[in-house]
Protein backbone atom coordinates (compact mmCIF):
# COMPACT_ATOMS: atom_id res chain seq x y z
CA UNK A 1 0.00 0.00 0.00
CA UNK A 2 1.21 3.37 -0.72
CA UNK A 3 1.59 5.70 1.95
CA UNK A 4 -1.13 8.18 0.35
CA UNK A 5 -3.95 5.71 0.55
CA UNK A 6 -5.78 5.67 3.62
CA UNK A 7 -8.33 2.74 5.06
CA UNK A 8 -10.93 4.46 3.33
CA UNK A 9 -9.42 5.27 0.16
CA UNK A 10 -8.64 1.74 -1.43
CA UNK A 11 -6.80 1.03 -4.33
CA UNK A 12 -8.24 -1.01 -7.35
CA UNK A 13 -5.28 -3.96 -6.45
CA UNK A 14 -6.66 -3.90 -2.66
CA UNK A 15 -10.52 -4.09 -3.97
CA UNK A 16 -9.69 -6.82 -6.27
CA UNK A 17 -7.43 -8.83 -3.77
CA UNK A 18 -10.66 -8.78 -0.49
CA UNK A 19 -13.09 -10.05 -3.73
CA UNK A 20 -10.57 -12.79 -4.64
CA UNK A 21 -10.43 -13.34 -1.18
CA UNK A 22 -14.16 -13.82 -1.27
CA UNK A 23 -14.24 -16.18 -4.39
CA UNK A 24 -11.85 -18.42 -2.45
CA UNK A 25 -13.58 -18.39 0.72
CA UNK A 26 -16.99 -19.47 -1.10
CA UNK A 27 -14.90 -21.95 -3.07
CA UNK A 28 -13.15 -23.56 0.03
CA UNK A 29 -16.51 -23.57 1.47
CA UNK A 30 -18.22 -25.83 -1.16
CA UNK A 31 -15.27 -27.30 -1.32
CA UNK A 32 -15.86 -29.22 2.10
CA UNK A 33 -19.44 -28.89 1.76
CA UNK A 34 -20.35 -30.91 -1.43
CA UNK A 35 -21.25 -34.37 -1.49
CA UNK A 36 -19.94 -35.29 -4.52
CA UNK A 37 -16.02 -36.20 -4.06
CA UNK A 38 -15.39 -34.79 -7.87
CA UNK A 39 -16.88 -31.66 -7.84
CA UNK A 40 -15.03 -31.04 -4.34
CA UNK A 41 -11.91 -31.38 -5.98
CA UNK A 42 -13.15 -29.04 -8.82
CA UNK A 43 -14.07 -26.35 -6.25
CA UNK A 44 -10.80 -27.00 -4.65
CA UNK A 45 -9.32 -25.97 -7.93
CA UNK A 46 -10.89 -22.85 -7.39
CA UNK A 47 -9.83 -22.37 -4.59
CA UNK A 48 -6.31 -22.71 -5.55
CA UNK A 49 -6.37 -21.05 -8.61
CA UNK A 50 -7.65 -18.23 -6.77
CA UNK A 51 -4.83 -18.36 -3.96
CA UNK A 52 -2.32 -17.58 -7.07
CA UNK A 53 -3.86 -14.81 -8.43
CA UNK A 54 -3.62 -13.04 -5.21
CA UNK A 55 0.26 -14.16 -5.01
CA UNK A 56 0.26 -12.18 -8.30
CA UNK A 57 -1.40 -9.22 -6.95
CA UNK A 58 1.18 -9.27 -4.38
CA UNK A 59 3.89 -9.06 -6.70
CA UNK A 60 4.83 -12.63 -5.98
CA UNK A 61 4.74 -13.59 -9.66
CA UNK A 62 7.19 -16.79 -9.30
CA UNK A 63 5.16 -18.08 -5.80
CA UNK A 64 1.82 -17.76 -7.76
CA UNK A 65 3.59 -20.02 -11.01
CA UNK A 66 4.69 -22.64 -8.47
CA UNK A 67 1.21 -22.55 -6.97
CA UNK A 68 -0.15 -23.04 -10.25
CA UNK A 69 2.20 -26.00 -11.80
CA UNK A 70 2.90 -27.83 -8.28
CA UNK A 71 -0.95 -27.55 -6.60
CA UNK A 72 -2.87 -27.28 -9.67
CA UNK A 73 -0.72 -28.94 -12.03
CA UNK A 74 0.17 -32.07 -9.84
CA UNK A 75 -1.76 -32.03 -6.03
CA UNK A 76 -5.11 -31.60 -7.74
CA UNK A 77 -4.43 -34.17 -9.82
CA UNK A 78 -2.98 -36.77 -7.77
CA UNK A 79 -6.42 -36.59 -5.68
CA UNK A 80 -8.45 -36.89 -8.98
CA UNK A 81 -6.48 -39.46 -9.97
CA UNK A 82 -6.79 -41.66 -6.44
CA UNK A 83 -10.67 -41.24 -6.61
CA UNK A 84 -10.44 -42.89 -10.21
CA UNK A 85 -8.38 -45.51 -8.29
CA UNK A 86 -10.15 -46.00 -5.47
CA UNK A 87 -13.42 -45.93 -7.78
CA UNK A 88 -15.34 -43.31 -5.38
CA UNK A 89 -18.72 -42.36 -6.72
CA UNK A 90 -19.28 -39.91 -9.04
CA UNK A 91 -22.68 -38.90 -8.19
CA UNK A 92 -23.92 -37.80 -4.58
CA UNK A 93 -22.19 -39.78 -1.98
CA UNK A 94 -23.91 -40.89 1.45
CA UNK A 95 -20.84 -41.91 3.00
CA UNK A 96 -19.16 -37.89 2.20
CA UNK A 97 -21.42 -36.76 4.23
CA UNK A 98 -20.82 -36.61 8.06
CA UNK A 99 -23.50 -36.96 10.67
CA UNK A 100 -21.07 -34.24 12.94
CA UNK A 101 -22.02 -31.17 10.85
CA UNK A 102 -22.63 -29.15 14.12
CA UNK A 103 -19.27 -30.02 15.60
CA UNK A 104 -17.24 -29.65 12.58
CA UNK A 105 -18.75 -26.14 12.05
CA UNK A 106 -18.14 -25.01 15.93
CA UNK A 107 -14.34 -26.59 15.26
CA UNK A 108 -13.78 -25.07 12.34
CA UNK A 109 -14.79 -21.28 13.18
CA UNK A 110 -13.07 -21.46 16.51
CA UNK A 111 -9.93 -22.49 13.94
CA UNK A 112 -10.65 -19.43 11.89
CA UNK A 113 -11.06 -16.99 14.69
CA UNK A 114 -7.99 -17.94 16.38
CA UNK A 115 -6.05 -18.08 12.79
CA UNK A 116 -7.62 -14.58 11.95
CA UNK A 117 -6.98 -13.54 15.25
CA UNK A 118 -3.22 -14.43 15.31
CA UNK A 119 -2.85 -12.87 11.72
CA UNK A 120 -4.08 -9.63 12.62
CA UNK A 121 -2.31 -9.54 15.64
CA UNK A 122 0.97 -10.50 14.32
CA UNK A 123 0.72 -8.11 10.96
CA UNK A 124 -0.85 -5.62 12.96
CA UNK A 125 1.75 -2.50 12.60
CA UNK A 126 3.02 -4.06 9.31
CA UNK A 127 2.34 -2.41 6.01
CA UNK A 128 3.80 -4.30 2.70
CA UNK A 129 4.64 -1.88 -0.07
CA UNK A 130 3.13 -3.34 -3.34
CA UNK A 131 5.57 -0.98 -5.32
CA UNK A 132 8.54 -2.15 -5.23
CA UNK A 133 8.77 -6.25 -5.77
CA UNK A 134 10.12 -8.12 -2.64
CA UNK A 135 11.46 -11.59 -2.74
CA UNK A 136 13.63 -12.49 -5.84
CA UNK A 137 13.19 -16.57 -7.31
CA UNK A 138 16.87 -16.81 -5.84
CA UNK A 139 16.07 -15.70 -2.73
CA UNK A 140 12.98 -17.81 -2.70
CA UNK A 141 14.69 -20.80 -3.90
CA UNK A 142 17.85 -20.50 -1.69
CA UNK A 143 15.21 -20.31 1.34
CA UNK A 144 12.73 -23.33 -0.48
CA UNK A 145 16.14 -25.38 -0.45
CA UNK A 146 17.71 -24.95 3.14
CA UNK A 147 14.61 -24.16 5.29
CA UNK A 148 11.61 -25.62 3.56
CA UNK A 149 13.53 -28.71 2.41
CA UNK A 150 12.22 -31.13 5.11
CA UNK A 151 8.89 -29.96 4.95
CA UNK A 152 8.87 -30.49 1.57
CA UNK A 153 10.30 -33.64 1.31
CA UNK A 154 8.04 -35.19 3.90
CA UNK A 155 4.85 -33.69 2.13
CA UNK A 156 6.27 -35.45 -1.45
CA UNK A 157 6.50 -38.70 0.40
CA UNK A 158 3.20 -38.16 2.51
CA UNK A 159 1.51 -37.89 -1.19
CA UNK A 160 3.08 -40.47 -2.55
CA UNK A 161 2.12 -42.95 0.17
CA UNK A 162 -1.78 -41.47 -0.02
CA UNK A 163 -1.08 -42.96 -3.82
CA UNK A 164 0.26 -46.30 -2.78
CA UNK A 165 -2.09 -46.88 -0.78
CA UNK A 166 -5.34 -45.51 -3.04
CA UNK A 167 -3.71 -48.13 -5.32
CA UNK A 168 -3.51 -51.46 -2.57
CA UNK A 169 -7.38 -50.10 -1.88
CA UNK A 170 -8.19 -50.66 -5.27
CA UNK A 171 -6.54 -53.62 -6.15
CA UNK A 172 -8.47 -55.35 -2.88
CA UNK A 173 -11.70 -54.30 -4.22
CA UNK A 174 -11.01 -55.67 -7.48
CA UNK A 175 -9.70 -58.67 -6.22
CA UNK A 176 -12.69 -59.42 -3.83
CA UNK A 177 -15.40 -58.68 -6.62
CA UNK A 178 -13.19 -61.11 -8.55
CA UNK A 179 -13.11 -63.85 -6.40
CA UNK A 180 -17.36 -63.62 -5.38
CA UNK A 181 -17.12 -61.01 -3.17
CA UNK A 182 -15.24 -62.80 -0.70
Amino acid sequence: MSGGNGYLSPSGQEIVFVLTGLVILGAAVLCVTSRQLVHAALWLVVALGGLAVQYLLLTAEFVAWVQVLIYLGSVVVLLLFGLMLTKAPIGPSPEADGRNRPVALVVSLASAATLVTLVVDAFRTAWIDLETPHGTSDQIGDSLFRVWVLPFEALSVLLLAALVGAIVLSRRRGNAQGNGGS
